[in-house]
């Protein structure tokens, strides 16, 4: 095989394995043990195969290696992406807040997003503060956050993986 067609198929094949690398470690954070034992055959099935012929090709070029590197960069950065728009998820937002008014908590309601709150003991200055639990879908996570960031500039923001949810309202 010629040298530019070995390092292409090298390239493409890292990209494939490391993309569905990427998203099967996402999967099984989610708990999807299965769905991430199905991914994690093909995922090792094509690493196996690339690797061996990278390993074992009699043309000794330095555009193997960084073909082999190339795309392993490459499809972690594409399963990343992908991750994003393929793995379903929800995360918990923790919203605590000095200027959040109760009209605002309202119009946040008003967007659809279900939430809980917690009055908290005032600071050092005697300013109350309230937290907001909202648990979303991540899709929405970058609607919400500026949501209140138009309602609050300098509210601090918690965002967390949820691994199960039961019963509510979810975004």
């Amino acid at each position: 095989m010629n040298l530019p067609l070995l390092c292409l198929k090298i390239f493409f094949a890292r990209i494939l394995d490391v993309s569905l690398g990427t998203i099967r470690t996402i999967v099984m954070v989610k708990g999807k043990t299965w769905v991430a034992g199905l991914i994690a055959f093909f995922e090792v099935f094509i690493w196996f195969y690339i690797a061996r012929e990278a390993l074992n090709t009699t043309v000794d070029s330095l555009w193997i290696g960084i073909s082999y590197a190339g795309g392993f960069a490459s499809g972690t950065l594409i399963g990343t992406f992908l991750s994003k728009y393929l793995v379903k998820g929800v995360v918990g937002v923790q919203v605590i807040s000095k200027a959040i008014t109760k009209k605002d908590i309202a119009l946040i309601r008003k967007h659809g997003y279900g939430i809980s709150i917690m009055d908290l003991q005032e600071d050092e200055d005697g300013n109350k503060k309230q937290m907001l639990y909202i648990q979303i879908n991540n899709k929405s996570l970058k609607k919400l956050t500026n949501l209140i960031h138009s309602l609050d500039d300098s509210a601090f923001i918690i965002v967390n993986d949820t691994k199960f949810i039961q019963n509510g309202y979810l975004k």
